[in-house]
């Protein structure tokens, strides 16, 4: 049972690193057999408008390597895009106290994998239903469609951080690829949202943030903040 358990994980944590996103692989069939029967029926003109589908799709779902590089306390971005907000807040979903809320909004150009702040162990996956509201606006983490992944860090139990995946106007459709009970290590990819969106982490208050609203950051890269431990 554990070999084919560290089989199929083996398997997937592959297909998590694939160049292109596997859930791509449907939307990329269709747009290349739209294209080419377009092609050999109405010639290339009408050809193209399927072909930049293509093009497109493969822009999307890009899914680049990243390096990481940072200390064990470190908190790095869970996603591409600019910072929304900065906030304290109070969650009681996992974290279950005061809290540090930050706001990550992704536009349709940027890299859509999520990737683990920390390095640690799925403790807490939640799937809520929802509306599909912009992204950017700000009660739109409250409304809109959800999953939350909260992960414990391997170093300190005490540390630990939520992550929510945030549908918008445009995205419509979450993945998730890990359970509770696995490890994920820093900057590990765990899902995606499809089409622009906001991804939200949550810090224990007293955390150091190094972010401000309107920063750019980078998913797996960029130091977003520090555990801090007395």
């Amino acid at each position: 049972m554990k070999a084919n358990y560290r089989e199929e994980r083996n398997r997937a944590l592959d297909k998590r690193k694939w160049i292109i996103v596997p859930d791509a692989m449907p939307m990329l069939a269709l747009g290349i057999a739209l294209t080419l029967i377009i092609y050999f029926w109405l010639g290339f003109p009408w050809a193209f408008i399927p072909f930049l589908f293509v093009i497109f799709t493969l822009y999307f779902f890009r899914n680049p390597e990243r390096c990481v590089e940072c200390k064990a306390e470190d908190v790095v971005s869970p996603a591409d895009g600019v910072i929304l907000a900065v906030e304290e807040v109070r969650e009681d979903r996992f974290l279950n106290g005061p809290a540090v809320k930050v706001s990550i909004f992704l536009n349709i150009f940027n890299v859509h994998v999520n990737r683990s702040p920390i390095a640690g162990k799925v403790a807490y996956v939640f799937y809520q239903a929802g509306k599909f509201l912009p992204a950017f606006k700000g009660h739109a983490s409250h409304l809109n469609e959800r999953n939350y992944v909260g992960i414990v860090s391997e170093n300190n139990p005490r540390n630990r951080v939520l992550v929510v995946q945030i549908t918008g106007f445009i995205a419509r459709r979450i993945v998730c690829w890990v359970k509770e009970g696995e490890v994920l290590q820093q900057g590990e990819r765990f899902g995606l949202i499809k089409f622009g969106s906001c991804t939200e982490v949550y810090l224990p208050k007293g955390s150091h943030i190094f972010v401000q609203k309107g920063q750019k950051v980078r998913g797996g890269e960029t130091i977003i903040g520090r555990f801090y431990n007395e």
